[in-house]
């Protein structure tokens, strides 16, 4: 895809996949169920817009902040004109009534934040599959134990299958990142440990991870009193636990929720 026809914005984190077979790689991760309402997020130069512009039966519609790309998107795939939305995707409304997927290239600069509107949203997405910064994508999927599962890792996996599907090197992108990237799938597993108040358990799960290095007994002692901290589970640092120990101890104390 030349990029002659606009210019490559570094603020907004653009790198254009510009791989054909990765770009199918991707789409074929989704599960393209009949009357299926799906959401691009970044679609850039249209790498992955262009296949969904090719009277699929499906509900498309694509975000993108920038302007330009908007502009150049419309000209060269005029199907897509009023399937896009010139809006920032952390500022939008649900874009569909009842349940949709959402895929994208998305921008690395602000892959968590994308990841907890998602979040947001969780209800309703019932799919996700998205590039990220390999780094990112790799621990949202991984496990306890790991130095590298954190408050993204637990959150996910508390409504989501998690997957991390395969690399994506920077030879596929114009420019070339500096970092590899890689496919993560989510598939929502129909809120499996019950949590009624989602807010309040994110709070709980920041909380939880606020001290890393120290014990969660120290990371929570600011919110809860002492009594309550006595079991040997607050022994460990909040990286041991897996999803249901978080889970247990965030019912624990808040039994109504």
């Amino acid at each position: 895809m030349p990029t002659s026809e606009f210019i490559l914005k570094k603020s907004l984190g653009q790198h254009f996949l510009h791989n054909e077979a990765v770009c199918r790689k991707i789409i074929d991760a989704l599960d393209h169920k009949p009357g299926l309402k799906l959401l691009e997020i970044g679609p850039g130069g249209g790498a992955l817009s262009k296949y969904f512009l090719q009277g699929q039966q499906l509900d498309y519609k694509a975000i993108e902040i920038d302007e330009e790309k908007v502009h150049y998107l419309i000209k060269k795939y005029p199907a897509i004109k009023d399937k896009i939305l010139p809006i920032d995707f952390l500022q939008a409304d649900l874009p569909f009534e009842g349940d949709f997927s959402i895929i994208g290239n998305f921008p690395y600069n602000i892959s968590s934040s994308i990841l907890f509107k998602i979040l947001d949203w969780e209800q309703q997405v019932k799919e996700m599959v998205g590039m990220f910064q390999k780094e990112v994508a790799k621990r949202v999927a991984s496990k306890e134990g790991n130095k590298v599962y954190g408050i993204l890792s637990v959150l996910m996996q508390a409504f989501y299958e998690v997957e991390y599907l395969f690399d994506v090197g920077p030879q596929n992108f114009t420019p070339p990142p500096k970092v590899e990237s890689g496919i993560l799938r989510l598939r929502h597993a129909g809120n499996p440990y019950q949590i009624n108040d989602k807010k309040a358990f994110i709070k709980f799960i920041k909380l939880a991870f606020s001290k890393r290095r120290k014990t969660l007994r120290n990371a929570l002692k600011s919110n809860y009193p002492p009594d309550l901290l006595r079991d040997k589970i607050f022994d460990k640092r909040a990286e041991q636990l897996a999803v249901a120990d978080f889970v247990s101890l965030f019912k624990t104390f808040n039994p109504d929720k």
